[in-house]
């Protein structure tokens, strides 16, 4: 498989510029962020092969036949078109970097449920068709048409429908709690890019030397009109790990005047972590 390697810092920081600007638009385009998150993980991709991947899902699109009727019909039209076309997953997918990249998913056709669930969303949506992300817990799916008439298909597995029962078995398995209605929402386009930087965030965690792949899903992160606050303190936390001793002690004292507020004895372990930090450069 071919290896990634990071673009440079210039390359990097225009990505960045323009990942804020896209996800802070009225109506941010869900593939155009998934090809910007792909873009920090890849210097090989450029503009120019990120246009080539918009290109690929209008020509996915103009291929998928015409299916008039309603949702049910369209779930089994992108089945048949893309889970014949290859696109699934396998569990070691969910080894490899490239899963969460959309170029490389469309190269591939092969990925985690939420890139092949972003692929069905946005070749549906060229079509036409009434789609969304369904977030169910520890597992991604699409959804077609309205509440009252709601069809879910999982592309992990080919673009299989799913039963009332599947999609019960999928949440209980994954929280060991019933389906709750509420999960079956459609998923606001910037949550969705914020799991895929979870999902980034998780490999490379367990994967210590490419904290450099962290630190820009971090980053990415961070740059979302909506995110957590505590990635602030895991970017703290990966920059002392990565020798930036001074930088990250900064940040944990700028992390411990945002918990003083609501949780002073946390606020003083982190300070504490600060003065370690510094310490270090002696």
């Amino acid at each position: 498989m071919r290896p990634l390697h990071p673009p440079g810092p210039e390359r990097s920081a225009e990505w960045r510029r323009r990942f804020a600007d896209e996800a802070r638009s009225e109506r941010p385009d869900l593939s155009a962020l998934c090809l910007l998150v792909g873009a920090q993980a890849d210097g090989e991709l450029t503009e120019a092969g990120m246009d080539a991947a918009q290109i690929e899902l209008d020509r996915l699109a103009g291929e998928l036949p015409f299916r008039p009727g309603g949702p049910r019909s369209w779930a089994t039209a992108l089945a048949e078109h893309l889970g014949g076309l290859g696109f699934r997953g396998v569990p070691g997918d969910y080894q490899r970097l490239h899963s969460s990249l959309l170029h490389e998913v469309l190269r591939r056709r092969r990925g985690l449920p939420i890139l092949l669930s972003v692929v069905w969303m946005e070749v549906a949506r060229r079509a036409g068709a009434p789609v969304y992300g369904v977030a169910l817990p520890g597992h991604f799916v699409v959804g077609f048409g309205p509440p009252e008439q709601q069809v879910l298909a999982d592309p992990f597995d080919g673009g299989r429908v799913l039963t009332g029962t599947d999609a019960a078995l999928m949440v209980a398995g994954a929280t060991g709690s019933p389906l709750d209605p509420s999960m079956l929402a459609p998923a606001d386009p910037l949550d969705v890019v914020l799991r895929i930087l979870n999902n980034v965030r998780a490999w490379a965690a367990a994967r210590p030397e490419r904290s450099d792949v962290a630190l820009w899903a971090v980053d990415l992160s961070l740059l979302l009109p909506s995110h957590p606050a505590r990635l602030r303190y895991e970017r703290a936390q990966l920059l002392v790990q990565r020798g930036d001793f001074l930088t990250g002690a900064r940040e944990l004292d700028a992390y411990a005047e945002i918990v003083a507020a609501v949780d002073e004895p946390t606020a003083d372990r982190v300070r504490s972590q600060a003065h370690a930090a510094r310490a270090m450069l002696n």
